[in-house]
């Protein structure tokens, strides 16, 4: 699995975050309204041949492997099968988004984003899709919002050390904070706050289905109860250092690092009941030039085959319920969306931690540095 790029969620209350975008230039290209889509309904991975000759789209995403895998999988394909011709471009920052929305001058049609930012941003600075050019129907329902469709999918999970714990190592929320019966340290993300507020209030009893709206101090509390057992990592980089050096003897880190950590030697094995589901996600700016074409694209991408090769070419696990990407053993055991390991997680409330995500990273800084 590809460990290089990871989303966070400390980006958007510092402002900064890796963006490249889907951009449609006029040109000689028909207007939105004339450009027709066809009469057949829409079907996730397919466009109409030639149906946007004349258009320039700008494929936007947060670099690296990871753009790179998405204009392979479904950015060039797309073009070619469109006419349209398809650029990238970055880096993004949520701020240019809104700029260009707010002076009505926007050059990106379709923008990959956290899932936490686009989550406070429909009617606003993201515009309502149209699920009539969007073929939804294999997309796990719980991951698609009015102004978003998954791009990919991840999640947090607790990894422990074999030659400490062997086979029965720690697998609950439970076992996470009981240092007396699994001893160590304990390495969780020190720059985001992320899903380890849900995992405290699991540990102090809340049910899964009450999880949401987070009770933050509740939750800080619990964290307090083994506070001289964290150690904090900054990047995916560092996290995954933690378990190649046997820094940690547990990480609460992203499945992807773990992953290349574990595929580098280190003896750790993942608790996929302390997973938490996160992701990526597309959407359409607010007065964006040509959203049907922008839509269009979303819908190319979302289909079976361009998910299954974005998979083997990043690792991030499809959005799409019937691709079967073709892994090796290892970064099998890794995927998120394989049977086994999808039913165990915790889907993020993407829409709660929109609304709440500045003031919660604000009070968890605040805990680390108390």
């Amino acid at each position: 699995m590809n460990p290089t790029f990871h989303r966070r969620r400390a980006a958007l209350a510092l402002g900064a975050a890796s963006l490249l975008a889907l951009t449609a230039c006029g040109g000689n290209a028909p207007p939105a309204e004339d450009i027709d889509l066809g009469t057949e309904p829409a079907a996730a991975g397919t466009v109409q041949p030639g149906v946007l000759d004349g258009m320039t789209l700008t494929f936007a995403s947060y670099g690296g492997i990871y753009q790179d895998g998405q204009m392979e999988a479904a950015g060039i394909p797309f073009g070619e099968e469109s006419g349209a011709t398809i650029l990238s471009d970055g880096p993004m920052e949520y701020s240019k988004i809104q700029a260009q929305v707010q002076s009505n001058n926007v050059t990106w049609d379709v923008v990959d984003m956290d899932s936490t930012w686009a989550a406070g941003q429909c009617g606003d600075n993201l515009q309502k899709l149209d699920f009539e050019i969007i073929d939804v129907a294999d997309v796990p329902e719980e991951l698609v919002s009015d102004c978003y469709v998954p791009a990919m999918q991840y999640a947090n999970v607790m990894m422990y050390d074999v030659d400490k714990y062997g086979e029965n190592g720690p697998q609950t929320w439970e076992d996470f904070f009981d240092v007396e019966k699994f001893p160590g340290k304990r390495a969780i993300n020190g720059g985001d706050v992320g899903p380890i507020l849900e995992g405290a209030l699991l540990a102090d009893g809340v049910p899964r289905e009450e999880i949401y709206p987070l009770d933050v101090d509740r939750a800080l509390k619990k964290l307090d109860t083994i506070k001289d057992h964290f150690i904090f990592w900054s990047t995916g980089a560092e996290s995954q250092q933690m378990i190649e050096s046997g820094d940690a003897d547990i990480a609460f880190m992203w499945n992807g690092r773990a992953y290349a950590g574990v595929k580098n030697g280190a003896n750790y094995k993942p608790a996929w009941d302390t997973g938490v589901l996160v992701m990526d996600v597309l959407g359409v700016p607010t007065n964006a030039k040509n959203p049907k074409a922008s839509m269009a694209f979303i819908n190319y991408y979302l289909g079976k085959e361009q998910q299954e090769k974005l998979t083997e070419l990043t690792s991030y696990a499809p959005i799409n319920n019937n691709s079967k990407p073709e892994l090796d053993q290892l970064a099998e055991e890794y995927l998120v969306s394989a049977p086994g390991i999808k039913e165990k997680l915790l889907v993020s409330d993407f829409a709660w931690w929109g609304e709440n995500y500045p003031s919660a990273l604000e009070d968890y800084l605040a805990w680390i540095n108390g």
